[in-house]
């Protein structure tokens, strides 16, 4: 290619300035593929680029400025029209969401840091149900808290499925109960919970998948949770502890008894909600005696 006699092309100083771009970050994008010049000089390196070019240029800097890794950049610019504009509301719903969980992060640190412990629980109202006698699947497994949303996910899948296909459906939620703490520095273990409509149906599948430490089928005697609702942005962990924090605050303001380890129960369907929108309830079982 004659680059003297060929109009069109514009050096990378020129595009730079035309793109309101530094040529720093031009090299940068060409080493990384997200904007390849139109022809470089064999002999001196230098970098030329078409006109034409200065839209995809500004569009990758745009959305540098969302902060968007630029991994997620190059999927963006690869794609056209309604896919590239969906991508990125899928990119930006993600974002609202950590913002969501970051806020409720911040709220309970202020009030731990402020000594205002009795504010930060008095957010969340606790209410007591009666759960009756009931047979249930369950999948527990060692995980600390950065495994832990992809496990829930992953369990609450299979054994949902299995209660619908095989055990007779499905009478109440899915439920996580938390033998023991779960942290980025401790591993549990924790239990992925469905109920069943048919013992007997369930034991059968339990049978046909063989004997494992980590699949039961088991009676889950009648009782009462105090528990407190709370959103999705309120679930992600380190947040959540404010929730169990103020059950326990709770259950001994009333003089009950804590009778069993601590559980999340997940009442809809997490991939049909937003940040706001309540999704769980943390709860502990109770007694008055």
């Amino acid at each position: 290619m004659n680059v003297e006699h060929d109009d069109e092309l514009l050096s990378i100083g020129a595009f730079a300035a035309r793109a309101r771009l530094s040529p720093k970050a031009l090299r940068l994008y060409d080493r990384l593929g997200l904007l390849a010049p139109a022809h470089v000089d064999e002999a001196s390196g230098y970098r030329y680029y078409r006109p034409d070019q200065v839209e995809r240029a500004r569009t990758v800097a745009l959305l540098r400025r969302l902060d968007m890794p630029l991994a997620a950049v190059a999927d963006v610019v690869a794609l056209d029209g309604e896919r590239a504009a969906r991508s990125l509301d899928g990119y930006w719903a993600g974002v609202e969401e950590r913002f969501a969980e970051q806020r409720t992060l911040a709220r309970y640190l202020r009030g731990r840091l402020s000594g205002r412990k009795a504010e930060l629980y008095a957010t969340f109202e606790v209410k007591t149900v009666d759960v009756p006698e009931r047979y249930v699947i369950s999948e527990t497994r060692h995980v600390r808290a950065n495994e832990l949303p992809a496990w829930i996910s992953g369990s609450a899948e299979r054994l949902e499925r299995a209660a619908r296909e095989e055990c007779g459906g499905m009478p109440g939620p899915h439920y996580v109960v938390y033998h023991s703490e779960v942290t980025e520095e401790s591993d549990g273990p924790a239990e992925s919970c469905v109920p069943v409509a048919d013992a007997e149906a369930a034991r059968a599948w339990a049978r046909q998948r063989g004997r494992t430490a980590d699949l039961t089928v088991r009676a889950e005697p009648a009782h009462r949770l105090a528990y407190t609702r709370i959103t999705k942005a309120q679930v992600s962990y380190p947040q959540i502890i404010a929730a169990f924090d103020a059950v326990e605050a709770w259950v001994s303001e009333q003089g009950l008894t804590v009778t069993g380890p601590c559980r999340e129960v997940y009442f809809v369907d997490w991939a049909e909600t937003g940040p706001e929108d309540e999704v769980c309830d943390v709860a502990f079982p109770v007694s008055s005696a």
